[in-house]
């Protein structure tokens, strides 16, 4: 195969600009996350309740409970200045509040799927009406904390006001989700059995192998754009930061999350227990806005649009996102349009 004739000049352009985007980024000093201002309302056993922003003015504010996944930390939606779904939301005039789940420690691998969708959410539930004096709060699951919110809305709905899930797995069976089928091949008392707690080192070589050449090189060939682009570079430190720090899953809610919905879809079979109690999606009577990304490679759009099938809500809408599972939270078109949309949809539903 002959090769064009400006291929060499080319590719030593490229390495170079390559080579000057990683010198700068070495010299760059770890960028802060999660930086809007926040204070712990609440210390449980395995979670922290924040609260965000500062003044009277929040209790006359609408309010949001954020329920997050256990498999990432949640800076990501406090990214950077101007790439926060937190301090959009805060803009937009809600009360936010964050669930951060803390590590597990060894002594805690036999925490189970319920301490955390019912135990721990619970405890953050009553905290936050207790805090804003309301009997009901507004909760925002985001990815499996979607999931989580789901499970606790439909055993506890008497509790929930209204109910937002975004890029929320749901039906976990759909023909186009790849990590489903992969998952549904994991002997998970072996695996638990062999590490007690699961390393999240291994769960993100696993997300990265679904993606390896967008989530492997061609990451790093993008930083051939940033070479004169600061602001960039801290953006992309910030996400290599989130990315690789993912924290270890308690062994028991593992086992039982995976085993029970990628393995057995039992959520939309109606075959779920948590706390002694069935789960039935038709108990979830509130309103529901579902957000979810059509170019979503964790949870396929049609794992998450299949809510509307399930849900008793006669106040169910949904909000389509063009974009992928990370773009949802920090993408320039995101903090324009998703944020501002919750705040609006909560904020007519008081």
């Amino acid at each position: 195969m002959k090769l064009p004739e400006n291929f060499g000049p080319e590719l030593a352009l490229l390495t170079e600009r390559l080579t000057q985007s990683v010198g700068q980024l070495a010299k760059i000093d770890l960028p802060d996350i999660g930086t809007s201002p926040h204070e712990t309302v609440l210390t449980g056993e395995g979670f922290r309740l924040l609260r965000y922003d500062s003044g009277a003015e929040r209790a006359n504010q609408c309010a949001v409970l954020i329920v997050y996944a256990l498999v990432n930390r949640p800076w990501v939606l406090d990214l950077e200045p101007g790439r926060s779904t937190i301090a959009q939301l805060i803009a937009s005039g809600l009360d936010v509040f964050l669930i951060e789940w803390e590590d597990p420690l060894a002594a805690d691998q036999n925490r189970g799927f319920s301490d955390y969708a019912c135990r721990m959410l619970d405890e953050c539930v009553d905290t936050v009406s207790r805090l804003r004096n309301e009997s009901t709060v507004n909760l925002l699951g985001v990815c499996q904390g979607g999931t989580f919110s789901l499970c606790y809305t439909a055993l506890y709905g008497h509790k929930v006001r209204n109910l937002v899930t975004m890029v929320t797995p749901v039906d976990f069976h759909t023909e186009d989700n790849v990590l489903s089928s992969w998952a549904r091949k994991v002997d998970l008392d072996r695996l638990v059995g062999c590490y007690g707690n699961v390393p999240g080192t291994l769960l993100n070589a696993l997300f990265v192998s679904l993606q390896p050449f967008r989530l492997g090189s061609k990451k790093y060939l993008d930083l051939v754009d940033l070479a004169d682009n600061p602001e960039g570079l801290r953006t992309f430190a910030r996400m290599e930061r989130w990315i690789a720090d993912s924290p270890d899953q308690a062994g028991r809610a593992f086992r039982e999350f995976v085993g029970a919905l990628f393995q057995r879809n039992a959520l939309v079979r109606g075959e779920l227990i948590l706390d002694g109690k069935v789960v039935d999606l038709r108990d979830v009577c509130c309103p529901v806005l579902n957000i979810y990304a059509l170019a979503d490679h964790l949870v396929p759009a049609s794992a998450s649009s299949a809510l509307a099938d399930h849900v008793a809500s006669t106040d169910y809408s949904e909000l389509v996102f063009d974009g992928g599972h990370i773009g949802i939270y920090v993408s320039r078109s995101a903090q324009e349009k998703i944020s501002p949309a919750v705040a609006a949809w909560l904020q007519a539903r008081p």
